[in-house]
């Protein structure tokens, strides 16, 4: 594992698959201008807002989500995480999925979201991911790159189930992906500290690109997105606006921190 530069990139993307990805072209480029070589888009990146409007185009979100990716990558030669996005499945629904793709535009690895959001919030809102999409029933994969460590994925909900976070650290990931298309309510109180907590639990760097603001009537999002070190500082914050969080990933303090807190070694329950 190399020293590198990585962007958890921060969108607001509407019902219009169009000019999400045409959002996520931007800042991609300005993510690899300043020197990024693993670069994450949120969750929903290529379609956020109208649930109907997304079943009904789910086929074509799906096909473009994944050609946009692989050609993205290849045409600035770096990793590339899709962090979720709908792809349909034989009984109606969708996995949420994410993607990780290759400089070459190879697939890596891929993760079908497992914790669905089924949420009624304080603030009169109510979240029912489950009606339109299927949960996953594969434990996230960790892809072992030899330039960039191990990376394990996960999305948005799943943080706040630590038991998946310390599969990933136990399947010996090193860096972990935090894509989200957080509530505005919850992210408020919720978001950070939650990232902060992954990433102390598991001596890991956490990347957590994130949606930003109102994408219709209904749905606003927290933003935020950020880039965390092992010791659970916060490297890096892209505020409430559309732009990119960018810091450096450093092997030697991934060894420094888990030299200084050998928490991983002294686990009893497994």
């Amino acid at each position: 594992m190399k020293s590198y530069l990585a962007a958890a990139v921060q969108m607001n993307s509407l019902p219009d698959l169009q000019k999400n990805l045409a959002q996520a072209e931007d800042l991609i480029d300005l993510a690899v201008r300043q020197g990024a070589e693993l670069i994450g888009l949120p969750e929903n990146f290529s379609f956020l807002g109208d649930e109907e409007s997304k079943m009904t185009q789910a086929e074509a979100i799906a096909q473009s989500s994944e050609k946009f990716l692989r050609t993205m990558a290849q045409r600035y030669q770096v990793t590339l995480l899709g962090g979720g996005f709908p792809v349909p499945t034989e009984d109606g629904k969708v996995y949420n999925t994410a993607l990780l793709i290759g400089p070459n535009g190879e697939e890596l690895a891929r993760y079908q979201k497992v914790h669905l959001f089924d949420v009624d919030l304080p603030d009169g809102n109510t979240y029912r991911e489950s009606i339109t999409v299927l949960a996953g029933v594969q434990l996230p994969p960790v892809y072992p790159s030899k330039e960039l460590g191990n990376v394990g994925l996960s999305v948005c909900y799943d943080v706040r189930f630590p038991e998946l976070y310390r599969h990933l650290s136990q399947m010996g990931a090193e860096v972990l992906f935090v894509p989200a298309a957080f509530t505005a309510y919850t992210g408020k109180d919720h978001w950070q500290i939650l990232l902060q907590a992954r990433a102390i639990e598991n001596t890991c760097y956490i990347i957590a690109p994130a949606q930003t603001g109102k994408h219709n009537h209904l749905r606003q999002s927290h933003g935020h997105a950020v880039i965390v070190d092992p010791w659970g500082l916060v490297l890096a914050d892209a505020g409430d606006k559309p732009g990119v969080a960018i810091a450096s990933i450093e092997p030697t303090r991934i060894e420094q921190v888990r030299r200084q807190m050998p928490s991983l070694q002294h686990r009893v329950f497994i």
